[in-house]
């Protein structure tokens, strides 16, 4: 009966950890819960384990989920393993894994490697890095968002920022905080110049002084600055074609009262018979000929229109 006892305690031990770990065991954690080698053998053979990797099973069914295929590969890679890279942002939600290939990280000193998973040998990991989401072990958000880094563009690091703002994960200004103590990490300067754009402010006079000459260049004559319009105080006004330019900095803190009071703003302005247009600072310093052709467009149509009346 004691035999029995332990049996049925280390078959529900064995169920129990397999729920927790998306239907997948380590061989380690079958002999830490009691199970001879040769009993792990047996259960193979009998297809109530199936293997997944050398050293990984699928407790039950071999068919795994996205999750369990996760698992799967941080248990394959030894007890300090985390998802990381493009794994981490997909199970993070913030971006997609690198050509569908799964990405661990692992101590510098571990030398194991498992078909199909790309092993990253890193020795710049600290406890602040890893945490667990879905009890699957990963590395944090800013660790995750450092290692897209080094290797998105500045629109696709943008995306992944912004999604991590929009799921709570960490917002901008904490992550800019974050940034300031990580020295020596490939993707932190990138990082740092991609929040500078989208954090970037101008002066009054600065905004002046580089935004008349687009103006300029797009055809339209000087503009009224920093005048009342509608009982609000405007960047750049147009009276003659009914053209209002409003610019924002700081674009990722602006909060949702700000943003509320953009739109009330606006559409005082479009209620009046105005045109409102809208950019950031970033957009004024880093994308001049982007703003540039915007007005020249809405001028070219507001000139046009003014002419058929």
């Amino acid at each position: 009966m004691g035999y029995r006892r332990h049996q049925l305690r280390r078959g529900s031990g064995l169920w129990e950890l397999a729920d927790r770990q998306h239907g997948v065991v380590a061989r380690a954690q079958l002999l830490d819960l009691g199970f001879h080698p040769q009993a792990i053998k047996h259960r193979v053979a009998t297809g109530r384990l199936h293997p997944v990797m050398r050293g990984v099973y699928a407790v039950g069914r071999p068919r795994l989920t996205r999750h369990g295929r996760w698992m799967a590969a941080v248990l394959g890679c030894g007890p300090h393993a985390v998802l990381s890279h493009g794994s981490a942002a997909a199970l993070w939600e913030i971006g997609r894994e690198r050509y569908g290939r799964i990405e661990v990280s692992v101590p510098e000193h571990v030398l194991r490697r498992r078909s199909g998973i790309v092993v990253h040998r890193r020795s710049a990991l600290v406890p602040a890095d890893v945490t667990k989401r879905d009890r699957i072990p990963v590395t944090a958000p800013v660790c995750t968002l450092v290692d897209l880094a080094a290797r998105l563009g500045r629109e696709g690091l943008e995306r992944a920022i912004t999604e991590s703002d929009k799921r709570d994960l960490i917002d901008p200004e904490t992550l800019r905080s974050v940034l300031a103590e990580l020295t020596g990490r490939r993707g932190v300067a990138a990082m740092r110049a991609t929040l500078d754009r989208r954090t970037f402010v101008l002066t009054d006079t600065e905004l002046e002084r580089v935004f008349l000459p687009l103006a300029r260049r797009a055809g339209l004559p000087l503009p009224q600055t920093q005048c009342v319009v509608n009982g609000f105080r405007v960047d750049f006004y147009w009276p003659d074609i009914g053209l209002v330019v409003e610019t924002d900095g700081l674009r990722y803190h602006r909060t949702p009262a700000q943003q509320a009071a953009d739109r009330v703003r606006d559409q005082a302005h479009a209620a009046a018979g105005l045109t409102p247009l809208r950019f950031t600072h970033a957009q004024v310093w880093y994308e001049p000929e982007n703003v540039r052709a915007t007005l020249a467009a809405v001028a070219a149509r507001l000139l046009s229109a003014r002419h058929v009346k």
